[in-house]
């Protein structure tokens, strides 16, 4: 049976590696060269001001919160169903992260957000978990009326749209990864965009230093006699990664559309079994970036559990299947169960527990992801229709009767 193998590493792939390579710059110390092409690429796409490259997806929302000013006592507003890494920076600038419950698509619900915000609040981080928008329009109108930071955490979204505007577009700060499994990746290396100059400067010294920050800081700003040792870190890409997200950035409107025609096709193909929740977007010109097509098990519709059935899946043959592990309520990691082991200074200020996010655990508990490959051939349609049948044939065989 086929197998999905992401990235697909074509020879256009290696060329624009070999050809960075034939440049010789193997290490870029300022915003030229192949990092300008992306980045400039990356913001006019979203409609943003500036953009810049970095190391790591987890790099870039460490970049984001410091640029945001993060401290002590300051509390930041996060999903509680995310991966992990999409709060830990916080525990690196010493702020709070309170985490906030979920909807039914897994996504942070807003109307809880409301109830979370205090006078420490600083911001608000959310994620578009499995590449399915959140409910900007909400978000960002509290945001507004709070005068919070809002952080968009895009690493499984790229090329989504909500409401007729890219994901990215929304929030103060926008952060996506470019990890080996992401839609446009460089194996690994972030990017971070944003409007604000204040951000965009203190982001810069963050994790550069020296030539870029002297070329692009403004001689008038506080932050420029900082420029040549910034916050004493380095955090830049590799130009090689950078090379590789830019060539595969190209091809990224083809892959959406194929995406949502597949997406669309196997929950034409699923409607019919009730037994399932499908994911559908929440307007309808929204577009998910399909990262993974994530389908739930109503409660009590099947006589054993989802990871019970999600390994009878595997076991027809339908290998890619999958529960993530990392990628769950974090209220069920010991790192914010008792981060003070490794962190002293949370001693006392965070300490969830299992049961604390109803909803996000439910969404957990009752998912299994799919992934959805950029093939738009007969072959491929072929593969999703092997898919729905394993499904139908295992949603047959531990259904519930009536009684």
């Amino acid at each position: 049976m086929y197998r999905y193998k992401w990235p697909h590493i074509t020879q256009a792939t290696k060329k624009a590696v070999q050809r960075q390579l034939d440049t010789e710059e193997i290490s870029i110390y300022d915003g030229s060269g192949i990092f300008t092409v992306f980045e400039a690429a990356y913001a006019t796409s979203l409609g943003r001001k500036y953009a810049l490259v970095v190391s790591s997806g987890t790099a870039a929302l460490h970049t984001a919160m410091v640029a945001a000013g993060f401290g002590p006592d300051d509390e930041v507003i996060c999903p509680a169903y995310t991966f992990f890494a999409s709060v830990t920076p916080i525990f690196q600038t010493g702020a709070v992260p309170i985490l906030c419950d979920a909807q039914a698509d897994g996504n942070i619900d807003p109307r809880k957000i409301e109830a979370l915000v205090t006078p420490k609040t600083k911001a608000v981080l959310v994620t578009h978990m499995w590449g399915m928008p959140c409910d900007m329009d909400a978000i960002v109108k509290l945001c507004k009326r709070h005068s919070l930071t809002l952080i968009e955490d895009c690493s499984h979204a790229h090329g989504a749209i909500y409401k007729g505007k890219p994901v990215g577009f929304h929030g103060d700060i926008a952060v996506f990864s470019l990890q080996g499994q992401k839609i446009v990746t460089g194996g690994e290396g972030g990017i971070l965009l944003t409007d604000s100059t204040e951000f965009y400067e203190r982001s810069l010294l963050f994790g550069q230093y020296n030539k870029r920050c002297k070329q692009e800081i403004r001689p008038q700003s506080p932050y420029y006699e900082y420029a040549t040792t910034g916050f004493g870190l380095k955090l830049r890409a590799h130009p090689f990664a950078v090379a590789m997200a830019n060539e595969q950035f190209q091809h990224l409107p083809e892959w959406h559309t194929t995406k949502q025609r597949h997406a669309r096709y196997l929950n034409e193909r699923l409607a019919a079994y009730d037994q399932l929740v499908l994911p559908v977007p929440r307007h309808r010109n929204d577009e998910p970036s399909w990262y993974a097509y994530t389908f739930r098990i109503k409660p009590g519709a099947l006589t054993l559990s989802t990871q019970e059935f999600c390994a009878k899946l595997n076991k027809a043959g339908l290998v890619e299947a999958d529960i993530p592990g990392s990628t769950c309520p974090l209220n069920l990691l010991k790192l914010f169960q008792a981060p003070a082991v490794l962190f002293p200074a949370y001693k006392g200020k965070v300490a969830y527990r299992p049961g604390d996010f109803p909803m996000a655990e439910a969404f957990y508990a009752s998912a299994i992801k799919l992934p959805i490959d950029v093939y738009d051939t007969a072959e491929y349609r072929a593969v999703l229709d092997e898919y729905v049948s394993i499904i139908a044939d295992v949603l047959g065989r531990y259904r519930k009767r009536p009684a």
